[in-house]
């Protein structure tokens, strides 16, 4: 079983290997920060998707890759909202999305689709029914991601949809640390959605 599990890992340098282990890690602590809706969800974060930026490059996965230079530099937008105050509360507090925001959020999603398809496309990389997943989850969390800087409950249910898309898709890709992470993203996700949702039910 463990065999099957983290074969392909012979293959990486050991540096990779731990790299990656750290990245999970301090992935993980920043999902936990936004449960509890602490600004240090940025910079543990930032950390996170920085180290993945390189091993994704270093792999040859453009998409993932993209994803993470996103939220770094979303992370780094974040940051900077959360910081934001009026009357020492914050300007940007936890909230539902208004009919604008899902709007915004359907071009979000469907510029990135047509975004990530050209880089794909150009790099020839839709060589297999991965790429095509990517490309689904690429946008699905470029919408979370912008909708965690506002502040609003319904960014977990896109990190939820694109986890649970991501455990099976990274172990198909073999990287199972990864997406043993995932599978620990989802659990959080579900239980930070339902303390953000008690907080809104006691502020409305």
């Amino acid at each position: 079983m463990i065999d099957f599990l983290f074969s392909q890992y012979k293959e990486y340098e050991t540096v990779d290997i731990v790299l990656e282990i750290v990245a999970i890690l301090f992935g993980l602590v920043s999902v936990l920060f936004a449960k509890k809706n602490n600004i240090l969800v940025y910079p543990t974060g930032i950390i996170s998707t920085i180290l993945f930026v390189y091993l994704l490059n270093k792999w040859g996965l453009v998409g993932d890759m993209l994803i993470n230079g996103y939220y770094t530099t979303m992370s780094i937008y974040g940051w900077y909202i959360w910081t934001r105050k009026k009357e020492d509360q914050p300007e940007f507090p936890i909230s539902k999305m208004t009919i604008k925001e899902y709007y915004q959020g359907i071009v979000i999603f469907v510029l990135t689709l047509l975004f990530v398809a050209f880089v794909y496309k150009y790099f020839d990389k839709f060589t297999n029914w991965a790429a095509y997943v990517d490309t689904f989850t690429t946008g699905i969390f470029f919408v979370g991601m912008w909708l965690m800087a506002k502040r609003k409950i319904e960014n977990w249910i896109f990190w939820i949809i694109g986890d649970l898309v991501s455990i099976p898709l990274y172990f198909y890709k073999g990287y199972t640390f990864t997406s043993l992470q995932y599978v620990l993203f989802t659990i959080i996700a579900i239980y930070a959605y339902l303390e953000w949702k008690k907080y809104l039910t006691k502020v409305i």
